[in-house]
């Protein structure tokens, strides 16, 4: 999404206008084959209604605090929180919307999440998916749409002048209506290093099929830990359209972008700028440009596919789903803590309404277990408790077992609380998952496993 001036060949041509509709939403996919889905959102609000703040930050105005001016890529709209530039539409998609107002002056969204932590374990591969319609807009009234589904280093959050260095990855981008996507990897210094920039290394390639503008397509990115080199691969509709590796890279950039705590994703539409400026070779937007075409989004899903915990499995590469399965041994996890226990060793805590933990590669042999016991403590108030709740292989899966908890005493006051489970065999991911009726955290978890 930074500033980059380069040509592509044939793509200063701008097509001539259309006439385009939009493809219905479709529900959001159940996780591919062999992947764990560990955050999406399919924007299922009602119309007129802002996407969910407990996923999403809004960026506003012009800039960062103190990061560089117009968002660094010389992009000319002010970001806003008004209806008018960002809404669900009410039948399952985002619409982020440029709109110029009657003095000439653009406005339009830019959203983040609020998870940080997007990575591959060790050995493993990330995909971040989206499907999504760029602004329905084509020939000399695009000229400045610049829309974009994206990812930055965590590290970027209060810093703003660390980039390139802590990675981006644009895993879609597209300018002034052309029937391209655009996929770029920017890292290193800048100008110059090991990618490019400020144009970063980047591939295009048309959308198959319908065009970009004319219908929904699916864009991923996969960041692969499991091959030597490393591999960061864009696909659009399934098909890779590019690949960049860690030895392209090298030292110490890699480590630079790859070594920190993982990734944000962004979705926005920039109206001019660096990008759409120099594909069009000449300032935008103009005077011929329309207002008021949105980017459609119908879901953002985040996956993970095989690799080790933050503490490794038994061997074999599976957990033993009757041994005891430390909390801080998550696989991936939502905004939680690490402590040291009372007890000895370390506890997970911070956990509330909507929290989850991710424990991949579980085994549960060929016979099923009568009930799981989990080791907890709750210093929450009076009034706060909850539901700690076991699912398997998807966080939006129906419930296996659960069990309720209120205050044990303190948050270092644990308590050895079982729960019946349903029959699961066999090896699976599992997540425990937790939901209260208040906004405040109200359990730790040490340990738990499942008895026969």
């Amino acid at each position: 999404m930074r500033i980059r001036f380069a040509l592509v060949a044939g793509a200063a041509v701008l097509a001539a206008p259309v006439v385009l509709t939009a493809t219905a939403d479709a529900a959001l996919p159940p996780p591919p084959s062999g992947w764990t889905q560990v955050w999406a959102d399919d924007f299922t609000g009602a119309a007129n209604a802002l996407p969910s703040s407990d996923n999403w930050i809004f960026d506003t105005g012009t800039s960062y605090p103190g990061g560089p001016a117009n968002w660094g890529t010389g992009e000319i709209q002010s970001y806003t929180t008004s209806t008018s530039n960002i809404s669900q539409d009410g039948s399952g998609n985002l619409r982020i919307t440029p709109v110029r107002s009657s003095s000439g002056q653009w406005t339009s969204a830019r959203i983040e999440t609020r998870r940080s932590d997007f990575k591959p374990a060790a050995g493993g591969v990330l995909r971040i998916e989206g499907r999504i319609q760029m602004p329905n807009v084509t020939g000399a009234a695009a000229a400045g749409y610049w829309p974009a589904f994206w990812a930055l280093g965590a590290p970027y959050r209060g810093n703003y002048q660390n980039w390139p260095a802590i990675g981006e990855f644009d895993v879609m981008e597209n300018v002034n209506g052309i029937n391209s996507v655009w996929g770029v990897l920017h890292c290193g210094v800048n100008p110059g290093g090991p990618c490019g920039e400020t144009n970063g290394i980047g591939a295009s390639r048309a959308c198959p099929g319908s065009s970009c503008q004319s219908a929904f397509h699916t864009y991923a990115f996969e960041w692969d830990r499991g091959v030597s080199p490393e591999q960061l691969r864009w696909y659009v509709d399934g098909q890779q359209f590019h690949t960049v590796t860690s030895s392209q890279v090298g030292e110490p950039h890699w480590s630079n972008m790859t070594s920190h705590n993982g990734y944000f994703l962004l979705l926005n539409v920039a109206m001019g700028g660096g990008f759409p400026n120099g594909v069009a070779g000449s300032a935008t937007p103009t005077a011929a440009t329309v207002s008021g075409r949105p980017m459609l989004v119908d879901y953002v899903a985040v996956y993970t596919r095989g690799g080790g915990g933050t503490t490794p499995p038994p061997s074999g590469g599976t957990r033993d789903a009757y041994g005891t399965i430390e909390a801080e041994s998550y696989d991936a996890a939502s905004a939680v803590i690490k402590e040291t226990a009372s007890e000895g060793g370390q506890n997970v805590g911070a956990l509330g309404n909507g929290d989850w933990l991710q424990f991949s590669n579980v085994n549960f042999g060929s016979s099923a277990p009568r009930d799981f016991l989990a080791r907890v403590s709750s210093g929450a108030g009076a009034s706060v408790s909850g539901l700690v709740v076991v699912r398997i292989d998807s966080r939006s899966n129906a419930p296996i077992g659960s069990f309720a908890l209120s205050n044990t005493g303190g948050w270092q006051s644990w308590r050895s609380v079982p729960g019946n489970v349903s029959g699961v065999t066999g090896a699976h991911t599992v997540f425990l998952t937790f939901s209260s009726g208040q906004a405040a955290d109200f359990v730790n978890v040490n340990w738990f496993q499942f008895r026969r």
